[in-house]
């Protein structure tokens, strides 16, 4: 049995995480301040739940120390939020992955795995997103989670402490928040469809995006915990390979659709997974026509 800790482990990624390490018999500590609320179904009775704000050192050192692995998915999502709460998502998502690194450096931990995103790539000339592209963030989130890779990177070079940063593209599956105005897409696309309501796109819906089962994002992380490939902060596309329009999305899921003003977000997004399949093993398992079918029997949607 490994001790383990799994910031955001209350929140709709962290929640899986969480239930795959109990399934195999970790000790299991969560540390989350419920910003996003709390829901029993992201609840596990086989883990430890520490209700702290990532920021603060003193209470979270303890619970880090000694830990095998510490998954960090705890952030302020949300490429909208953070343009409306900049400086609140620099403190949480900037300051807050600090604090864990101080602590996990501090503790002994064996190894880091930080949740990133493919955000952090903005709108580029050339597709599939290969690891090589420059960082061009379009948000104070897309460029909060590179400095969190870069402070990754840092804390394995200059405290040695093994490190690797996986850049998450558009993660869905069961549990999802298909609620408020930063809700993810085909959860909220389902929930619409369930109460009779035409499908909300903002644009045309020709913008494409690299969608990802949360049980393929799951594995990522299990892998990269533990692979001899990685830990000097490097980052890895985890992505499934294969971008699909917004208008592709809300066909499958069916139902009258209603367009509204375009948001500030990338036209387009593919992940290049190769290094992903290199270092880790790994490979995505889950077309989204079967992950999307998934849900809409979840909701019990014909």
């Amino acid at each position: 049995m490994a001790k383990v800790v799994v910031t955001g482990g209350a929140g709709f990624i962290g929640s899986h995480l969480v239930d795959a390490l109990a399934e195999r018999g970790d000790e299991v500590h969560v540390i989350d301040d419920y910003a996003a609320g709390k829901r029993d179904d992201r609840i596990n009775s086989k883990a430890a739940y520490h209700e702290i704000d990532i920021r603060e050192y003193a209470k979270i050192a303890p619970i880090i120390s000694g830990a095998m692995y510490v998954f960090h998915e705890a952030a302020l999502p949300r490429v909208q939020f953070s343009i409306e709460n900049p400086e609140l998502t620099f403190s949480v998502n900037v300051g807050g992955t600090v604090s864990l690194l101080r602590a996990a450096h501090e503790g002994g931990v064996k190894r880091f795995v930080f949740a990133s995103s493919g955000s952090v790539y903005g709108d580029q000339q050339v597709l599939p997103l290969s690891e090589e592209l420059p960082a061009q963030p379009k948000s104070p989130y897309g460029l909060q989670k590179y400095v969190g890779e870069l402070t990754c990177r840092l804390w394995s070079s200059v405290y040695r402490l093994s490190t690797v940063s996986l850049r998450y593209f558009n993660v869905y599956g069961s549990r999802m928040d298909p609620n408020g105005a930063y809700a993810l897409m085909i959860g909220k696309f389902i929930l619409m469809r369930k109460e009779g309501k035409p499908l909300t796109i903002w644009g045309d819906g020709t913008h494409t995006r690299d969608f990802t089962s949360i049980k393929d994002v799951v594995r990522a992380n299990l892998l990269a915990a533990e692979s001899g490939k990685v830990g000097a902060g490097e980052v890895l596309n985890i992505g499934a390979g294969r971008n699909v329009s917004v208008n592709e999305v809300a066909a499958m899921i069916g139902g009258p659709v209603v367009h509204e003003q375009e948001r500030l977000e990338p036209a387009h997004a593919l992940a290049d997974n190769r290094k992903a399949k290199e270092l880790l093993g790994w490979t995505p398992s889950v077309p989204i026509e079967d992950g999307i079918a998934e849900l809409k029997g979840e909701a019990g949607i014909a």
